[in-house]
């Protein structure tokens, strides 16, 4: 497809109290093919970063040095990284413990990040550990790191309902997530997992954390769009002024241990949002919309990006 025409962009109307910059930290390399059913080449996945970084997403997560046991997707995480070359250092890659950071150091990545789990139940699913034993596993990976010279951020899922716990307690969260992130992490990313976060709530758990110590600036939102929720809980976090955000190109993603996590928030929708508001964000919409249906036609079906679908056929 071709670029989007100037009248298939949205009218600039900017609104008092929102940040002037925003950074998108893409999450689709990671998040948005680990779920996936069928194995994606990895000369796929590697164009699929390269073009990417190419579109001007200033952050993009590359994989995850998981055992291939539990995220068979993402076994190629080393040759992968191989053929990214020195573009690859500098994308984040997830290690979940100490040997996924052995590999990391192995390949010489700068950037790594832990993934932790607002509850009990996700902890022994997701990381085989109690909610307080997880962080006796993190600690030594974290520091670890630091001590090379890394960059840590800290994932924490989970923080706006559980499939199987329901509501998750607000103070649980800032309780977990100021662990996390005082193991030494310079980001807290804060996942809403299965998607059911809401605006108040995203307002709540901002003020919760800041009122904890944290600065807006030391958090991400993670926002998955299962109830179609994600923009407005962005535009909630905007507003209580959160400027980074994990999205996903063309709205791929889930998790692997949460079947109803369905897509992450959209990166082409996220930054329509954000192009319409006048947040500046450096982002290519016209490269990550071509990068997209390129990419849904490698899974064999479209994107569930309505921004990508609408480009896409305006543009045919």
């Amino acid at each position: 497809m071709s670029d989007p025409a100037p009248d298939a962009l949205p009218t600039v109307v900017r609104q008092d109290g929102l940040p002037e910059h925003v950074t998108i930290y893409e999450v689709g390399p990671r998040d948005g093919l680990q779920n996936e059913a069928a194995l994606v080449p990895v000369g796929v996945k590697a164009e699929f970063v390269q073009r990417l970084l190419a579109a001007g997403l200033p952050v993009v997560e590359a994989t995850s040095f998981v055992h291939p046991k539990w995220v068979p997707q993402l076994a190629d995480a080393a040759e992968l990284m191989g053929l990214l070359g020195e573009a690859g250092r500098d994308c984040p890659v997830l290690v979940p413990n100490e040997r996924g950071l052995d590999r990391a150091l192995e390949l010489g990545c700068r950037h790594v990040a832990i993934f932790g789990s607002a509850t009990e139940t996700f902890a022994q699913k997701n990381l085989n550990r109690s909610l307080d034993e997880q962080f006796a596993m993190f600690e030594p990976t974290v520091r670890r790191a630091r001590d090379a010279g890394l960059d840590v951020r800290a994932y924490v899922s989970m923080c706006f309902g559980d499939p199987w716990e329901g509501g998750v307690p607000i103070e649980q969260v800032v309780s977990v997530g100021r662990r996390l992130f005082d193991l030494g992490a310079s980001q807290l990313s804060l996942g809403d997992t299965i998607g059911v976060g809401t605006t108040g709530h995203v307002t709540a758990l901002v003020e919760a954390f800041t009122a904890a110590g944290m600065g807006v600036d030391q958090l991400a939102m993670h926002f998955h769009d299962t109830y179609g929720q994600a923009l407005a809980n962005t535009h909630a976090a905007l507003q209580a002024g959160i400027t980074t955000y994990d999205a996903s190109a063309g709205g791929l993603g889930g998790c692997p241990y949460a079947k109803s996590a369905t897509g992450n928030l959209a990166t082409e929708d996220l930054v329509w949002m954000l192009t319409g508001l006048g947040i500046e964000h450096g982002v290519d919409l016209g490269q990550v919309v071509s990068t997209s249906v390129w990419m849904a036609r490698q899974l064999g079906r479209p994107s569930p990006s309505a921004v990508v679908r609408a480009l896409a056929e305006s543009t045919a």
